[in-house]
């Protein structure tokens, strides 16, 4: 269903982001991102002089190479359309990221190695929803989700209490997973 329709507007700019996690042939997974700003109507720009409408203001893309326990194998970034000739410039640092696990504690995580000066703003943005692309893909695939805990061989899924349908008291959890419920537990003897 559709937002309700907004009083009359005209388009000011757009941002996209698009995140695929690819399976690879060597038993890995590679997750990509791309996020494109673009404006509705041309204007000036300190380096690129006049940018025009439709034109990306930012155009920038990242692949995480993940191993099954989502730890970060290879990282590749690349900037196709910048504001500052400087931008491509930091690249480079977010082969930081090489042997990270993605996990609890990714988002502060990022923004201690790439917040402000150290980093892209854009990039961090597009790190995010890389990084749950690949998470949710990768335990997916790794095949580990619906096993009993004895073969899960880790902690409780990722997934509960993620949302208000999967809250650990509530009856998606009771159903899937019984050994992580908190709820109230029926009566013995009834």
């Amino acid at each position: 269903m559709p937002l309700s329709s907004p009083v009359e507007r005209e388009p000011v700019q757009t941002r996209k982001m698009e995140c695929a996690c690819f399976r690879r042939s060597d038993g890995m997974w590679d997750v990509e991102g791309r996020l494109t700003d673009v404006a509705a109507y041309s204007f000036p720009n300190y380096f690129r002089g006049m940018i025009p409408a439709g034109e990306p203001i930012h155009d920038m893309w990242i692949r995480l190479t993940l191993d099954a326990s989502v730890e970060i194998r290879e990282v590749e970034v690349k900037m196709d359309g910048v504001p500052y000739e400087g931008c491509p410039g930091i690249a480079a640092a977010f082969g930081r990221l090489k042997g990270l696990r993605i996990g609890p504690g990714w988002n502060r995580k990022i923004r201690e190695l790439f917040g402000g000066p150290r980093g892209c703003v854009h990039v961090v943005d597009l790190l995010r929803p890389v990084a749950t692309v690949g998470f949710k893909t990768v335990k997916r695939e790794a095949g580990r989700l619906d096993k009993a805990p004895a073969e899960r061989g880790d902690e409780s899924p990722y997934q509960i209490d993620s949302c208000h349908m999967l809250a650990a008291d509530g009856p998606i959890v009771r159903e899937r997973w019984p050994d992580r419920y908190t709820g109230p537990r029926p009566a013995t003897g009834e």
